[in-house]
Parts: C-alpha cells; structure tokens; sequence
C-alpha cells in the first residue's frame, strides 16, 4: 500500500485555516453583540452641559439661558479704531546725514517710524526731540514734516534772590 497523500505541512496549513475561520466567527459575533445598531436615536444623542462637558443627561429646560447670537465672538474681536493723533512726539535714535535717513522712536508707544532728509522741516540730529507726522510708505510708516520740538522752558526751581542795586548817586564819576 502507498503513504497517505496528507504531509505534515499540509496538515498544519489546514488546521492554520481553521482557526482563522474560528476567530473571524467569534470576532463577527462579538461586533454584533456590542453593535449600536440597534439603539434608538435618543440612546446615541449626546449633551453639553454649562461648564462644556459632554453627557447623556438632557439639559433641564428650567435652566435654559438665552443667548444672542451677534454677542458670540469667534476669532479676534473686532478693534475700535482710535483716532490717532495727527502730531506726534519722538526722539531721534539714528540719523546718518550722508546718506539721508534715519529713524524717530515714538515717545507714546516706543514704535520706529523711518524718516527721509526729503522730509525734514530742518536740521535734525541724533537725540533731538522732534515733532512729526505719519504716512503709510511702500515699505511701512514714514516720518513726514519733521521739526525739532518747541523746547520747553525750565521751571525755577529756587525762589530768586534781589540783587542789591547801586543809585546812580552813589557813583561818582571823574571826567578826565
């Protein structure tokens, strides 16, 4: 008589075949069991409550705040525009004469405004307070009609004290 046709690798294949058919039968069971599909809609709804959390609790309706929909701000709230002033103060913190330009730090808010000798109102250097305008250049903001500050006077600071004055007949004067 012959060997049986049947090796031990094709055993083991099958056998290998059998339990994936197994386990794809349980895992198929096991999804029907857990499946939603049979839920109502009411079971598959889901809440937020006031702090935003998620529940499958309904609000109760005594509770319920009204809300306009114009005061819900989504992304950057909207900016009020300032008039902003038409003469402003700055320092000069670089002028380079040769070449024409320089720059102004402004005093309110610190910004740096480009300013060219075309500009000028009259000679500038560095560290000289100045008051200007501003225009919107190719390249950003642009320092126009620049003129040295109105320098202010200083306050006394002591009382002043009378300075004793000579009469005139006091004075004797030779004639030569």
């Amino acid at each position: 008589m012959g060997r049986s046709q049947e090796t031990f690798s094709k055993k083991e294949n099958e056998r290998k075949k059998l339990k994936k058919r197994k386990d794809k039968a349980e895992k198929r069971e096991e999804r029907k069991a857990n499946s939603d599909k049979g839920k109502s809609f009411e079971d598959m709804l889901a809440y937020v409550d006031e702090n935003g959390n998620l529940t499958a609790v309904p609000p109760d309706p005594k509770k319920k705040k009204v809300i306009v929909t114009e005061d819900i701000q989504i992304g950057v709230s909207r900016r009020v525009d300032e008039p902003e002033e038409l003469v402003k103060n700055g320092v000069v913190t670089f002028f380079n004469e040769s070449k024409g330009y320089g720059f102004i730090k402004n005093l309110q808010n610190g910004e740096s405004v480009f300013v060219h000798i075309n500009s000028l109102n009259g000679p500038i250097k560095e560290n000289d307070k100045v008051t200007y305008s501003v225009e919107m250049g190719h390249k950003g903001p642009n320092a126009i009609n620049v003129s040295l500050a109105a320098a202010v006077a200083p306050k006394p600071t002591a009382p002043k004290t009378p300075v004793a004055e000579t009469k005139a007949s006091d004075t004797t004067t030779t004639e030569a």
